[in-house]
């Protein structure tokens, strides 16, 4: 058991009301500040990507001891549900039976883990701007405005969970030795609806993720309790097919209809959604060090924040915190060895993710309409089958376990080239399913 400190957690957002929920049941006195109003009295307005709880976030859950709470909240999805141009389906399984991720709301989420965290003793203070921080002395300053009058508040420990544009980080960013880059992509996303049947159920399959892939753009659709699906347009910002080129209701209708024809009767309120709803950014921010001295440090966005496309934005900042309270009970109150571990341990899996989600888009976009890739995906589920122990394949290794982000890149890309020698067997496509190949992949991984 720790001594009890007065902590500051700044930002209310997943990873901070999880944060808070676990620092205080440790018997800390937690004080969250949010620079906006509390979302439970908040309607979203159209700018969110569905969330997916994998291995990795059920594990901080549960540690939590809040999976029960948060499951009843979410759909179970067990496969992607590929639409192609010619708006057939494909179905392609996210790994063996029962291996499932889970749909759910940002904003429902949210609200849900707030109310947890209240419950458990958590002080919220919505609309208090943090404007500085003094690193030394564990101390935030908030006010209306930046050139206003402060109120100062004393801490003993300062987490900073703002997100990727994080306060508490910008003044971290002053320290020499402080590393520091974000790289924007030239695609951005726009949220569009799909509503439920009169009846309340889903139009759509919903224990799929469903994904219309075209190349250099994308559009994909998760399931919410109440019948209805939260779509996501993925396109580049500028060019010829992007979000500067749907100017007008006309090209927006002629676009759709060319490149996502199976959405007509689903997407009833498609013009107004799309000129109603902000176009989004997409940001890969990294930095280091995490931590300043013993008095603060950053977790989830504020120190690792990527793109969405391997739905571990949350999956990464949640393990953040499963990492961080090991540590905690491996050294005590010293909380210099424990920032100090965190942020070793964490830095290198967090780059590991970001490189993971990158590539994630080029998958989701184009390959998972490849006959190649379809193939692939196959092979390594019938080999993986056959030698469980042998080949775990790397989707698996992120969303179905807790192996540590690094090392699962590296064996991914490790058993990648190994499928690319496989792709390029002689009559490989009608004739896969043979001893042979078996023989094959076991001596590519025997080398």
């Amino acid at each position: 058991m720790q001594k009890p400190l007065d902590i500051a957690v700044v930002g209310s957002g997943l990873v901070g009301s999880l944060l808070s929920l676990y620092l205080q049941r440790a018997g800390h006195r937690v004080t969250v500040y949010d620079r906006s109003q509390d979302i439970r009295n908040v309607n979203f307005s159209g700018r969110s990507i569905n969330l997916v709880m994998s291995d990795r976030g059920w594990r901080a859950v549960a540690g939590a001891g809040i999976t029960e709470e948060i499951k009843k909240i979410g759909i179970p999805v067990d496969k992607r549900a590929i639409h192609k141009l010619d708006s057939s389906v494909v179905f392609q399984p996210y790994g063996k039976e029962g291996q499932t991720i889970y749909s759910l709301s940002r904003g429902i989420l949210n609200r849900k883990m707030i109310d947890l965290a209240e419950a458990a003793g958590v002080n919220f203070k919505f609309e208090q701007k943090v404007w500085d921080i003094d690193l030394a002395q564990a101390s935030i300053q908030t006010g209306e405005s930046e050139r206003g009058e402060w109120t100062s508040h004393q801490h003993d420990l300062v987490f900073g969970s703002d997100g990727a544009f994080s306060r508490v980080r910008h003044k971290m960013q002053r320290q020499s030795m402080f590393n520091y880059s974000q790289e924007f992509l030239n695609i951005g996303y726009k949220e569009l609806h799909i509503p439920a049947n009169p009846d309340g159920s889903h139009q759509l399959d919903p224990h799929s993720l469903h994904i219309w892939p075209r190349g250099n753009f994308m559009l994909m659709a998760l399931a919410n309790l109440d019948g209805s699906f939260t779509c996501t347009l993925f396109m580049p910002h500028e060019g010829d097919f992007s979000f500067a080129s749907l100017t007008d209701k006309a090209l927006l209708e002629a676009f759709f209809a060319k490149h996502f024809p199976d959405t007509e009767q689903v997407i009833p309120d498609l013009v107004e959604d799309f000129f109603k709803n902000p176009t989004s950014y997409l940001v890969t921010m990294k930095c280091f060090p995490w931590t300043y001295q013993n008095k603060v440090a950053l977790i989830g966005d504020a120190c690792h924040a990527i793109v969405p496309f391997y739905g571990h934005g949350m999956n990464a900042g949640f393990e953040d915190i499963s990492v961080l309270f090991e540590l905690m009970d491996a050294h005590g109150d010293d909380w210099n060895a424990i920032f100090r571990a965190y942020e070793n341990s964490r830095k290198p899996n967090a780059d590991a993710i970001a490189e993971l989600s990158y590539r994630n888009f080029m998958e989701m976009s184009s390959k998972t309409a490849d006959e190649n890739f379809l193939l692939q995906k196959e092979i390594e589920r019938w080999f993986s089958d056959l030698h469980p122990d042998l080949w775990v394949p790397l989707y698996s290794r992120v969303t179905f376990s807790t192996e540590p982000y690094k090392q699962a890149l590296e064996m991914g890309d490790f058993q990648n080239a190994i499928m690319e020698k496989v792709l390029a067997l002689p009559g490989i496509k009608t004739n896969w399913k043979t001893a042979e190949v078996e023989r094959f992949i076991l001596s590519e991984l025997s080398k």
